[in-house]
């Protein structure tokens, strides 16, 4: 029961979204309006992501670069690498589910998890909020180049460079507003607001892409060994990224502080900001596939993180 308590209602909301949508799957015009909503709920979460995030705290926090620059580097290098390794998984997976974990391994750090487990843990929280704020934004332009780059031609898959123009409307131009009115709602932004429309916005976009396969089909090919590999993939990839992480941290010199909020931050993807993207710059009925092992991992890394980050607690000579 603790540990149902310890869950983020995300991971319900989720699973709640998958169920109605192969049940009740939205159709035709109510189809067409959700797609019109969750564009608009996307638009307002990044609105809120820029009241949120403080220039001058960003700017203080910056200068705590080799931190910085670790998470970013496994984040946006080693993670994508790691998904081009990967490559020979098409061998006995279909090509949008190995797209889907390319996928995954392109997208920013969380925000609220990374900091909540770094807090748990008694590290670095300026460190982590600052880290997991300018991984968010940067993945803002990363994310598209990447995915051009490693993801463009694949198995019919064609990312139009007008993408990073959606991108700018979409996802860009909504923070650059919040940040011009933060001193008007960074309170609402800071606390539930950010929250709500963070998990309202996911379930839409689960709701609205498990619909669209299931009206086309698709879920028909996903066989449960495949998501019982994905899951195995996950923790696999989870653990990797949390002794890598550990391992250079040290290396480095980092101290406790540090290290704790290089492992929680350069380990994780973010669910809310990847599958905005992944629906801005994808869409269709293949989105539901390309979206799956994201979400698998997601909840894999929820899992682990929140037990090594107790861990952590217990083990804190200060405490």
């Amino acid at each position: 029961m603790s540990l149902l308590k310890r869950q983020d209602p995300l991971i319900f909301l989720i699973l709640a979204a998958v169920v109605v949508a192969i049940l009740a799957p939205a159709r035709g015009s109510f189809a067409e309006a959700l797609s019109a909503a969750t564009s608009v709920a996307i638009a307002v979460l990044f609105f809120l992501y820029g009241a949120r995030l403080s220039a001058q705290e960003a700017l203080r926090g910056l200068n705590n670069w080799r931190l910085h620059l670790l998470i970013l580097g496994c984040t946006f290098v080693v993670f994508p690498l790691i998904g081009l390794g990967l490559r020979p998984l098409t061998l006995f997976l279909p090509q949008d589910l190995y797209l889907g974990i390319l996928y995954l391994t392109l997208v920013p750090s969380t925000v609220q998890s990374s900091v909540a487990f770094t807090s748990i843990a008694r590290g670095n929280v300026a460190g982590a909020i600052v880290a997991a704020s300018v991984s968010n934004l940067a993945g803002v332009f990363l994310t598209p180049l990447l995915v051009f780059a490693l993801m463009n031609s694949q198995a019919g898959l064609r990312i139009d460079a007008s993408v990073f123009l959606d991108i700018a409307l979409q996802l860009l131009i909504p923070f650059l507003l919040g940040q011009v009115a933060r001193r008007w709602v960074g309170g609402l932004a800071a606390h539930r607001a950010t929250k709500i429309v963070d998990r309202g916005s996911i379930t839409m976009v689960v709701y609205s892409a498990f619909s669209a396969g299931v009206v086309e089909g698709v879920w028909a090919t996903t066989s449960a060994p495949e998501v019982i590999f994905l899951i195995l993939l996950s923790v696999a990839l989870v653990a990797l990224m949390l002794w890598l992480t550990r391992a250079s941290a040290r290396r480095l010199g980092f101290g406790r502080g540090d290290t704790l909020a290089a492992q929680f931050c350069g380990t994780k993807k973010s669910l809310a900001s990847g599958l905005p993207m992944a629906s801005v710059m994808f869409g269709g009925g293949g989105l539901g596939l390309l979206i799956l092992p994201l979400m698998i991992f997601h909840q894999v890394q929820l899992m682990m993180c929140s037990w090594l980050a107790a861990r952590y607690a217990r083990q804190d000579p200060s405490a």
